[in-house]
């Protein structure tokens, strides 16, 4: 059967990666989290002193780009990719709130928006692919079979990020976190580089009365559909 490409955009915390994991292993596809990504340029910035509160050494970082090497290793036990930095595994390194407090800012860079992208086209070209990120539709694949556009409320959102951070034993606080959902939209939203918009042929989901069970089911229907109509057409 045919293959299409499914590219999931969308704000933070809105539940992009858990339903692109889900969906692709519906349907047998291969699933990329491209935030993942610039997490981990992240993560290499914050531990090279190239970036803080205080000043980010962008031609420093730009510079070192060539030495930045992200793979995803999947693991069996949690079915998933983890994310590898040149070779060592920073899956739970860079889910934590010091990198979601500068990933919107390492995303404004142009040259690194650059390089992976170039990245993320070159693993979709085989097709079968769920993508999750903030220009997946618009930039990376701008020809993808089916869009989705998520949203919640800016509270929705950060009481979930709340509850992860707390599951996993970080200490912050709501509002804390509330702040920074709102300060990554804004950032995600108005960056000069590959802004998080909606295209016209996106399908938006606003998950913010849904169930985890409830998105997959909607999601999958149509990702169905769109597969259907492709192979009728080959």
């Amino acid at each position: 059967m045919n293959k299409i490409i499914i590219a999931i955009d969308g704000h933070s915390s809105t539940g992009k990666s858990t339903l692109a994991k889900q969906l692709a292993k519906a349907l047998n596809y291969i699933y990329i989290d491209t935030g993942a990504m610039y997490r981990a340029v992240t993560y290499y910035a914050l531990q090279n002193k190239l970036i803080d509160r205080n000043h980010f050494d962008k031609k420093r970082l730009i510079r070192d780009l060539d030495r930045i090497n992200i793979d995803f290793v999947y693991n069996p036990d949690l079915e998933f990719a983890e994310v590898y930095l040149n070779g060592k595994n920073i899956e739970s390194e860079i889910r934590k709130m010091e990198v979601s407090n500068f990933v919107s800012n390492i995303a404004t860079v142009p040259e690194i928006r650059e390089k992976l992208v170039a990245q993320q086209r070159n693993i979709g070209k085989k097709k079968g692919i769920v993508m999750d990120g903030r220009d997946i539709g618009s930039v990376v694949f701008p020809d993808a079979e089916l869009k989705i556009f998520m949203t919640a409320s800016p509270e929705v959102r950060a009481k979930r990020r709340y509850d992860e951070f707390i599951q996993k034993g970080q200490k912050v606080s709501f509002d804390e976190v509330l702040k920074n959902v709102i300060e990554r939209d804004r950032i995600d939203s108005t960056r000069t580089a590959s802004p998080l918009i909606k295209t016209a042929d996106a399908v938006v989901i606003d998950n913010s009365n849904l169930t985890r069970e409830e998105q997959l089911k909607k999601i999958l229907e149509l990702a169905q559909k769109k597969i259907r109509k492709k192979n009728v057409k080959n």
